[in-house]
């Protein structure tokens, strides 16, 4: 039998007409601290209020222990929840707050002095008994918000958000509280943020999260090192993501060089996307050593390490961390290590779309209809549509503009941002720029005639 306690499979949930996850696959093992983790949106706390009981799948089951737990009440589940705001009952002391759940369930009450006495020192609160919650200070609060869901002896704890009202030293010091008393507990925790670095100090897995679908699972290190796409590489630390060719086994370009990698599988002259950890650049004094040059552009102090900008020979901007600070405007020697480099498939290399013809010269897609040659089409067709990124214009009015939308994801590459815009219609387009732009900002959508390629739509019977 896999040692599984949460079995998730095939699950969906939407609001509306928004799809806030869409066929969800994953599984929790017994004792493992997991993390849910992405941007605001994302899906992240739907996915735990599911697991909770809290809402109900469109699609898909939840099984814990092998058993589906569809139609079973938040409080007939074995599992507890700490909430970012801690809800706790405010005319109640702080014993009678975490007994108050083992009262509801009529335990006796010297198995709820030895339960409660015994959580309290877990967290290490043995001496606030008697205090009013409300004089608590917030990690004290969070502490016994903790403490009143883990006297219930759940199979899992399930943790949304619980840091995030804290400062930042308070919030560094309840992680590594968490993490010690996930240690002690040996239960399953599920817990939910959008703080990588708090991902990365506290899981054992990481589930990264975004638009309602799962981009990658792995350990920190897996998750940090070998990235799957540019989201995961840009949302999970710092990054230099850049757009590469593979060459051949071994062998990427980007940068306007070509460098040695250790990956393989990609096939030869195949358009990549590439990541490079910006401490994994490193600063050489030996010719024999460089693999390319750059002119330092910032250098700022971070307490641990330096963060430089530089610009390369060939015209890409480059951030690197290192311990040794170098001049601004000083030339240097870079270079770096094949296994550092981390080679990912591109998700996409142009923007496609179902279209059709609605008249000579017209196509209809992404909600609107645009101008284009459509020589050789009818009326009628229907039509694959693809647009290269660098073709779209965006402009800050919509005088010009065929159809509007507004700035959802921005990726700097190097030299340029790849924008992903999400129109009007819902439908995203892509685009590369060199102007800059800000997430939400509202933007016009206009694209030359010339510029958009149409291919007919073969059916079955042709």
């Amino acid at each position: 039998m896999k040692d599984y306690i949460i079995d998730i499979q095939h699950l969906s949930k939407s609001f509306g007409d928004k799809k806030v996850l869409d066929d969800i696959n994953l599984y929790v093992r017994r004792g493992e601290f997991i993390t849910l983790l992405g941007p605001s949106g994302c899906g992240k706390t739907t996915l735990l209020r599911m697991i909770a009981g809290f809402l109900k799948p469109d699609e898909g089951n939840i099984f814990l222990d092998g058993k589906d737990i569809a139609g079973v009440p938040p409080h007939e589940r074995p599992l507890n929840t700490v909430f970012q705001r801690y809800a706790l009952f405010p005319h109640l002391d702080v014993y009678d707050n975490i007994a108050f759940g083992l009262k509801l369930k009529n335990t006796p009450e010297d198995e709820i002095d030895k339960r409660v006495r015994r959580v309290l020192k877990l967290v290490a609160m043995s001496d606030y008994e008697d205090r009013d919650v409300e004089t608590l200070s917030g990690g004290q609060q969070q502490r016994i918000a903790i403490a009143r869901a883990i006297v219930n002896q759940p199979k899992v704890l399930l943790l949304d958000e619980p840091l995030a009202a804290l400062d930042l030293k308070m919030r560094k010091d309840m992680q590594i509280e968490l993490k010690e008393m996930h240690r002690k507990l040996g239960i399953t925790f599920i817990y939910v943020t959008h703080d990588q670095e708090e991902a990365l100090t506290l899981s054992d897995t990481i589930v990264v999260i975004n638009e309602g679908k799962i981009q990658q699972i792995g350990t920190p290190t897996d998750i940090y090192n070998e990235p799957v796409n540019a989201f995961v590489a840009d949302f999970i630390g710092e990054s230099n993501i850049l757009k590469g060719r593979m060459m051949r086994d071994r062998r990427v370009a980007f940068i306007k060089h070509e460098f040695d990698c250790v990956d393989e599988g990609f096939g030869e002259d195949v358009r990549v996307d590439v990541v490079v950890r910006p401490e994994d650049i490193y600063f050489t004094t030996d010719p024999a050593k460089c693999q390319f040059t750059a002119k330092v552009n910032s250098c700022t102090f971070k307490g641990v390490h330096y963060e430089m900008f530089v610009d390369t020979d060939t015209g890409y901007e480059l951030m690197i961390q290192d311990y040794d600070p170098y001049p601004v405007g000083s030339e240097v020697m870079l270079y770096i290590d094949p296994d550092d480099i981390q080679v990912m498939k591109k998700e996409r290399t142009e923007n496609k779309y179902s279209g059709k013809v609605t008249s000579e010269g017209t196509v209809e897609f992404l909600g609107a209809e645009f101008e284009c040659n459509t020589e050789g089409f009818e009326v009628g067709d229907d039509v694959t549509v693809k647009i290269r990124f660098e073709k779209v214009d965006l402009l800050d009015h919509e005088d010009e503009a065929i159809t509007t939308g507004h700035v959802e994801f921005i990726l700097y590459m190097g030299n340029h941002y790849h924008l992903t815009i999400r129109t009007e219609s819902g439908e995203k387009i892509w685009v590369d720029t060199n102007d800059i732009w800000d997430k939400n900002d509202f933007v016009g959508i206009k694209i030359l005639p010339k510029d958009i390629c149409l291919e007919k739509v073969v059916t079955a019977n042709e």
